[in-house]
């Protein structure tokens, strides 16, 4: 049985102290935190409770805030055209979502920082396991003010509870934060376990994934023009983790409670979103918002970007590969696009109180289900196409795919899900690594191991013989295993910033299957994405779609992209509560 305990506290004191982490700083009283509140190990563990509870960061609609964040990019759309932030036209200060991400890791942060300020003074006297949980909070804290230099850039930097005239502070560079985070991290790592006993704990090797991940934000970007130095910090700290943990032997059970039972996905999860129907239930709808309208709402979408990145299964990428069809696009395709993406002429299997199997169908009235009481498929209403609902389905708000990813549930009902939610994954940890000494051009056997074990482990081959050695082959490769690999986790968003690729992903019309008069029994050989409209398109392998765009489905014709997205405003209430904030250039 799973243990759900980070939004447990005790009493109704304690729980008056942590419901909330959304205000900005969320501050405290000053006597809360300095007048020997967190004298003992008890009421450190309950400070280190409430902040646990401040990771559940809901963008909307109970969908953990990392599953949100791919669809503000080229990867994933919200179901209403040119609205999202991902399509530009919703970037903005006064966006609700702006102001919330921000808001809730600024109580992430005030929360972490009362229980470190407050419970310094005894820490020595206390012993136990105080100095743990204290370490665990500052690798909480560091993981917001991560997600905050990663999204808004220069941000307010506060390790003490914030004093009225401290609320007036300028903003601190990037730089310096990230500076900052690493040294918190290597602190906090002698006073952690590799695993931890408790799982959705923070443990060593998150600490050393997390800093990894921070780290190759800064090379990427060259913070402060140490490049070079954050990414042998990053290949460093991942290095540390590698053969400490390891990846679970398929890649489908990470995503679903069933799988996420076993030893192997725990071992592979470094730190996750605790869900549980026991107790105090947490659950999410994850699945309720994506699957087909038979089955569920569809409020969200995966890209036909993000679906023509699946190489085939030999290794090669759709446009050189032998095996590509396009009348039937899934066929002989890295078994990864089956697991994140459901598509035309897919048989899915989902439950939504009651097990229900049907036919993926983008364009018919009608589809086959499966009668599970006389064994065999009956024709019924397809409400992806005949329902009131219908125009926000797949085939018609969406580009012609389902996410799959979480969606394949058949243990538990859809609209009240308890499977854990990953935050950080194993696989990271080794692509990270490999993409770190890649970009140093130390290409070694290490390398290729790195990016085979999660490659091999999704049934897919090595790396072949034409990337061994050449830095800019290598630096394609392992760009697209972190998206096939990592689609709906979260990450996409501080890739495309760090790879500089938002323009290519988003200053396009979305494309998408093809129209009903096409269909895919009407596509030819020659139908086929191109990639090498320019060499970047080429290196971070964008597809484009000029030679045979009449036939697909076309939705975000009014997409665009502005240099100034690659970060987001600071919120307009932040900016008007302190004249000191200064908004990222352009807003």
């Amino acid at each position: 049985m799973k243990k759900c305990l980070f939004y447990i506290v005790s009493g109704m004191f304690w729980g008056a102290i942590f419901t909330s982490c959304s205000d900005f700083l969320d501050r405290e009283s000053s006597d809360y935190s300095s007048s020997g509140f967190y004298k003992s190990e008890a009421a450190i563990e309950n400070g280190t409770s409430g902040v646990y509870n401040c990771i559940y960061m809901n963008l909307g609609y109970n969908v953990p805030f990392n599953v949100y964040l791919d669809h503000y990019t080229g990867l994933g759309m919200e179901r209403t055209e040119n609205t999202t932030i991902g399509a530009g036209g919703a970037l903005n200060p006064d966006n609700a979502g702006v102001q919330s991400f921000w808001s809730l890791l600024y109580g992430l942060i005030a929360r972490a920082n009362s229980v470190i300020y407050g419970s310094g003074e005894y820490l020595d006297g206390i012993g136990g396991k105080a100095l743990q949980y204290i370490s665990e909070v500052k690798v909480l804290r560091a993981f917001a003010y991560y997600n905050l230099i990663a999204t808004y850039g220069d941000v307010p930097f506060f390790t003490s509870p914030v004093t009225v005239d401290q609320y007036k502070d300028p903003k601190t560079s990037k730089a310096e934060i990230l500076d900052f985070i690493l040294t918190d991290i290597d602190d906090a790592v002698a006073n952690l376990p590799w695993t931890a006993t408790e799982r959705g704990r923070v443990d060593k090797a998150f600490a050393y994934g997390l800093k990894a991940r921070a780290a190759l934000l800064g090379g990427s970007l060259n913070y402060a023009d140490k490049g070079t130095a954050y990414f042998r910090i990053a290949a460093e700290a991942a290095k540390q983790v590698i053969g400490q943990r390891g990846l679970a032997a398929s890649f489908d059970d990470l995503f679903n409670i069933t799988g996420q039972a076993g030893a192997d996905v725990r071992n592979e999860m470094l730190f996750e979103l605790m869900y549980s129907k026991q107790g105090s239930q947490r659950i999410h709808v994850i699945a309720f918002g994506q699957v087909s309208r038979n089955t569920g709402q569809t409020g969200r979408h995966p890209a036909m970007l993000l679906a023509d990145l699946y190489e085939c299964i030999d290794g090669k990428r759709i446009d050189e590969s032998p095996l590509y069809d396009p009348t039937h696009p899934q066929k002989d395709r890295d078994p990864r696009f089956h697991s994140t993406l459901w598509m035309h002429g897919d048989t899915v299997t989902v439950n939504n109180g009651s097990v229900v199997r049907q036919i993926i169908n983008a364009y018919d009235n009608e589809t086959p289900f499966y009668d599970f009481s006389s064994g065999e498929w009956v024709s019924q209403n397809n409400a992806d196409i005949n329902s009131a609902a219908a125009w926000a389905s797949f085939c018609n708000a969406g580009s012609g795919y389902i996410w799959a990813k979480f969606s394949n549930e058949v243990a538990e009902n859809i609209s009240a899900q308890s499977c854990n939610v990953p935050i950080m994954r194993y696989a990271e940890v080794l692509l990270t690594y490999a993409e770190a000494k890649i970009e140093l051009n130390e290409l070694d056997n290490t390398v290729y191991d790195a990016i085979n074990q999660v490659r091999n482990r999704a049934g897919m081959p090595g790396v072949s013989t034409d990337r061994i050695g050449n830095q800019n082959k290598m630096r394609q490769l392992v760009r697209n295993e972190r998206n096939v690999e990592f689609a709906l986790e979260g990450l996409h968003q501080v890739d495309m910033r760090r790879w500089d690729i938002g323009d290519l992903e988003n200053g396009q019309a979305s494309y998408g299957l093809p129209i009903p008069t096409i269909r895919y029994e009407g596509m030819t050989g020659s139908d086929v994405p191109n990639f090498k409209k320019s060499e970047r398109h080429d290196l971070n392998n964008i597809a484009t779609y000029d030679a045979y765009k009449d036939k697909l489905k076309v939705r975000d014709r009014n997409r665009f992209w502005n240099k100034k997205f690659n970060l987001w405003p600071i919120p307009q209430l932040e900016i008007d509560r302190n004249p000191n904030l200064i908004q990222n250039e352009g807003y």
